[in-house]
């Protein structure tokens, strides 16, 4: 488990995104499986996600070589640990793999089929993690049972040298004595891991199958042990209900999932202090359809990893092997657009670290869901199409503030390359920001900051010099949540309106350099586009010769049906398309 130090460059263009693509649809992956040409080909897939860290990254690895840890995680699980580039990163995490280890070790049976809690994307030092529901007693009672058996009647996973004594030993059987102790550590890990905000989308408060509760999760903890995270409840539908994105010719427009459904009955709750910056109406989130709540939970989510606290986030579903990948494969590629994280990838790079890390290592069902129709994979990427505007951007800001006397907000926009470190220069002493909450702490200050030159005319100069080569700088906070959840600062909705929100304010403030992130490469909103859409593309030509579409039968309203045409028209070959 010695820090990794990269491995040699290794190509990731359209070959070898058909070679994973292939064998992503061949079969799940697993970590124990090994010999053979498919063992070669899953090596050699690891072996580019760490190297596509390693440009950007410092790190470590916890090994699985053989599914040990998580039978379904890599079998080279990835802590990214600071910018790989020189000199001190302010952002470098606190984490030592050492301890993480052991504490994985402690606390993986705490979920749903061992799926711990794991992180994946390092953003301004803040680990954003995935990870499968809780564990209800039937699975955790049978995975202990089988542990201790198959382990020769010893249980290292539960041997707390901390707090373990005979009393504990001989209770630890009990319901509430077992739940402490598992839950116990998973709420060590998280708290190592500075996890503060947890987002359950879980539409149920607890799985059933044949009668029996077989998960539960954070929201429905009888003891509130999780009471002093930040608790959010985001339903959102399961794979299933992408069966009906691929019935209807992959249109998400207009596309609502049925609330009415008897195993649904988790409502949406989010702390008022997370919502105030978004203006959404989240009241209205059961009439909207699936391309609005997408966008409406990213921007949450966004707006999370964007406060002002060093706080991380936990992401997760059921399994955590569906719409998890989701929502960590869309931030991943929404704060790579922006220009924030993994700065050295080309378009083709990182739609190969997430399709590989992302999904098929984290043990996405790609060949099951395919074969139900339910292709919520490839809604992923479509979906993309959907956020590349500005209000999707991490660099965006929420609320307009007033702007210095005489400029407008896109000549303040413009900044010269050539200016740089003038004393009259917008670029080297400012960046445009998130606004944070009055009063809130790490609020910026316009302190020593001379912000344009005095005057009329040397206003005008300025403009002039700057008409040559703009360049955007944005950058980015948000408001100081709140502890946790329940509380009585609380967006709770059961039911449903008539229409939604979704458009939110722009507001700018002048504040911190964005030299504090380094090897950032702040993006333009039109940059953001760009890089987005050629993701997309790239994606899309890939998969129509590898995996492709299936058909559907043709529509009274003309909807795109046959394969090569959906994507011929999806990569932009052929007039619009509905894709």
């Amino acid at each position: 488990m010695a820090a990794a130090r990269g491995c040699p460059p290794v190509g990731c263009g359209d070959r070898a995104m058909a070679e994973l693509l292939l064998e992503f649809s061949r079969a799940q992956y697993r970590a124990k499986d090994g010999g053979g040409a498919a063992a070669a080909k899953v090596d050699r897939i690891e072996r580019r996600c760490l190297e596509l860290f390693g440009r950007d990254y410092r790190y470590s690895v916890i090994s699985n070589a053989h599914g040990e840890v998580c039978a379904h995680y890599p079998r080279h699980i990835v802590l990214l640990e600071r910018d790989a580039g020189a000199g001190r990163d302010p952002f470098e995490s606190t984490v030592q793999v050492g301890k993480l280890q052991d504490l994985i070790n402690r606390s993986k049976m705490a979920r749903c089929r061992g799926r711990f809690v794991c992180p994946v994307i390092l953003y301004k030092g803040k680990h954003i993690c995935r990870s499968a529901t809780l564990a209800g007693w039937g699975e955790l009672y049978g995975r202990t049972g089988y542990n201790y058996i198959f382990s020769g009647g010893s249980d290292d996973a539960w041997a707390d040298a901390e707090d373990i004594s005979e009393e504990d030993s001989a209770l630890r059987n009990a319901d509430s004595q077992l739940f402490d102790k598992v839950r116990g550590h998973d709420i060590k890990l998280l708290r190592y891991l500075s996890v503060r905000y947890i987002c359950d989308l879980m539409v149920e408060n607890k799985k059933v199958k044949f009668g029996l509760n077989v998960t539960s999760s954070e929201k429905v903890d009888k003891a509130q042990r999780y009471a002093d995270f930040t608790l959010l409840s985001i339903p959102y539908p399961g794979c299933e209900f992408f069966k009906d994105y691929k019935d209807r010719d992959y249109t998400a427009e207009g596309l609502i999932f049925n609330w009415k459904q008897d195993y649904v009955d988790a409502p949406l709750s989010i702390p008022v202090s997370l919502t105030q910056s978004l203006n959404i109406d989240w009241s209205e989130y059961q009439s909207w359809d699936l391309v609005q709540q997408t966008q409406n939970y990213l921007k949450l989510l966004i707006s999370i990893i964007n406060s002002d606290d060093d706080s991380g986030l936990l992401v997760h579903c059921i399994s955590g092997w569906d719409r998890t990948p989701l929502f960590i494969s869309l931030l991943r590629l929404s704060l790579w657009a922006d220009g924030l994280i993994h700065a050295s990838l080309e378009p083709s790079e990182i739609l190969y670290l997430t399709v590989a890390y992302d999904w098929f290592l984290f043990g996405h069902m790609l060949v099951d869901r395919l074969s139900k129709g339910e292709e919520i994979f490839f809604f992923c990427f479509n979906f993309l199409k959907h956020i590349t505007s500005e209000e999707f951007s991490a660099v965006k800001s929420q609320r307009r503030k007033s702007l210095p006397p005489g400029f407008t907000l896109e000549e303040i926009c413009m900044l010269k390359q050539r200016d740089r470190g003038s004393t009259t220069s917008l670029s080297s002493d400012f960046s445009l920001g998130m606004e944070s909450s009055p009063g809130a702490a790490g609020s910026f200050t316009y302190e020593a900051v001379e912000l344009m030159p005095a005057g009329a005319q040397a206003q005008a100069a300025w403009r002039k010099s700057c008409a040559s080569s703009p360049q955007a700088v944005l950058w980015s906070r948000a408001q100081q949540p709140e502890d946790r959840l329940p509380s009585s600062g609380m967006v709770e909705v059961k039911s449903s309106s008539s229409s939604s929100s979704t458009h939110s304010d722009n507001f700018l403030r002048i504040g911190s350099s964005p030299l504090e992130v380094p090897r950032s490469r702040l993006v333009s909103a039109s940059d953001r586009e760009s890089r987005l859409e050629e993701v997309r593309s790239s994606f899309l030509a890939s998969y129509s010769r590898t995996i492709g579409l299936k058909a559907v039968p043709p529509s009274p309203s003309g909807a795109i049906g046959g394969l090569l045409e959906q994507f011929v028209r999806g990569v932009g070959l052929r007039g619009s398309s509905t894709l």
